[in-house]
């Protein structure tokens, strides 16, 4: 990212001197030689710097540092009879002053010290909160099923290619962690990932929230306050549900996809929007967008590239790991270490979690809470939200041709196999059959791998 820096000097001289040596380290300059022009540029752009004189003919500068200060770092100059009013503007939060005329070398060391300092100041949170978002994505990543491998690779694949993902799948599938996952595999993982509940904002705080406001924009602004998108600067912003955001917020959030600008409640400037969006929802923006309840114009721009989150029924390989993890790190008492017999994962995995790995991460806790002093989690320790026999089995055959009868029954026998994970007298009872009769169809169709 390029910086932009503001020069206030009304020496013309000197005000190009110091823009043509910045701009040779690779800064975007504007130099201006007085406050009426300095207030020309702040209705238009915000800077990330600005280096402004300390008197100046047409304004008090110190008398201005306490609008300028809160919004980017300030460099003040001064002369050496003046030495006095760079203290007070150190006092009134400038970061450094410089004696005119400052020397090249001088000049770029401040600069870089004052730009880099902004950003650590911007991040000082972010570190700590990546180690809790590693912490939270390797709960999803967990497991070594089919599923969770394919959008792990797709995760790898679209993390270095700077475009926006939406991620579908139901609650409680991880979409938030897959979203983390991707940031901090691309190159904005060293800056913020800010996410953003759609569910939870009322129409107006949301945009607030979302894009900022100014001083006076609204009832009770009675100052600037820089928005969600600028907190994520340089990082992603991952819109968590946002198929609930509303019609006129849509449209400003396509403005942003489309044109990368953006501008706060009650502003007029257009404020660049330099970071990541990530998408996510439980809904069918498809379908949603061909009804005509969600803007198919903002639908194609959140798709470019979609990862489906797989449910946990579609993933039960992963329950023992799963629940191996819950047991090893559930945050209450570890007063006696717990194990989970095999017929309890028999059962855990023959559930078809509507509620996907949150519900299962429920179960396990109120399990070592249920199971008192026992070391054991048996069966009857589980309890689950819905009784087994209402839960919502869903069954998906998936083929790149027309199946014959045979090749179905392949599957769906294949299907129950790894439901039950393998328990053959199970798998007998459900399809109606001898016991004989699905050793014989095992056999038939290849398909002891599937059996534990």
């Amino acid at each position: 990212m390029q910086h932009h820096i503001l020069i206030i000097e009304d020496d013309t001289a000197l005000n190009r001197l110091m823009v043509s040596h910045l701009e040779t380290q690779g800064y975007r300059v504007t130099g201006v030689t007085s406050w009426r022009a300095a207030e020309a540029f702040f209705a238009e752009e915000e800077p990330h710097l600005v280096i402004m004189d300390v008197r100046l003919p047409d304004g008090d500068s110190l008398a201005r540092l306490p609008e300028l200060v809160p919004m980017q770092p300030v460099i003040v100059l001064t002369a050496y009879g003046s030495v006095r009013d760079a203290v007070e503007a150190m006092k009134a939060g400038a970061f450094e002053y410089l004696l005119k005329p400052a020397s090249p070398d001088e000049l770029s060391l401040v600069v870089q010290r004052a730009l880099e300092t902004a950003s650590l100041r911007h991040d000082h949170q972010f570190c700590r909160r990546q180690l809790r978002a590693t912490e939270r994505t390797a709960k999803f990543m967990i497991g070594v099923s089919d599923a969770l491998q394919r959008v792990k690779e797709m995760i790898q694949d679209v993390a270095p290619v700077d475009i926006t993902v939406l991620i579908q799948g139901e609650s409680g599938t991880g979409k938030e962690l897959v979203a983390r996952a991707i940031h901090e595999s691309s190159h904005r993982a060293h800056r913020n990932f800010v996410a953003v509940d759609c569910c939870t904002f009322q129409k107006e705080l949301f945009e607030s929230e979302l894009f900022g406001h100014e001083r006076g924009a609204f009832t009770g602004a009675d100052r600037q306050k820089r928005g969600l998108i600028e907190g994520a600067e340089g990082g992603t912003l991952f819109l968590d549900e946002v198929g609930e955001l509303e019609p006129s917020i849509q449209a400003k959030l396509l403005r942003v996809l489309e044109t990368g600008t953006f501008r706060r409640v009650g502003g007029t400037k257009n404020l660049q929007a330099n970071v990541r969006i990530v998408a996510a929802t439980n809904r069918d923006l498809a379908a949603m967008s061909a009804a005509g309840k969600f803007r198919s114009d903002l639908y194609y721009r959140l798709s470019p590239f979609i990862i489906n989150t797989p449910p946990l029924r579609d993933r039960r390989d992963d329950i023992p790991d799963l629940v191996q993890h819950f047991l090893e790190n559930h945050n209450f008492s570890r007063r006696i270490d717990k194990r989970i017999s095999p017929e309890a994962i028999r059962r855990l995995t023959a559930y078809d979690w509507p509620g996907n790995v949150r519900e299962l991460k429920n179960v396990i806790e109120r399990a070592i809470i249920l199971s008192r002093d026992s070391p054991l989690i048996r069966p009857e320790h589980l309890t689950f939200g819905n009784s087994q026999a209402k839960s919502p089995f869903k069954l998906t055959l998936s083929f790149d041709h027309d199946p014959t009868l045979e090749e179905l029954q392949a599957e769906y026998l294949r299907i129950q196999l790894k439901k039950h994970m393998g328990h053959r007298a199970k798998v007998a009872q459900v399809l109606n059959v001898s016991e004989r009769n699905i050793y014989r169809l095992i056999k038939r169709y290849g398909l002891g791998k599937s059996v534990r």
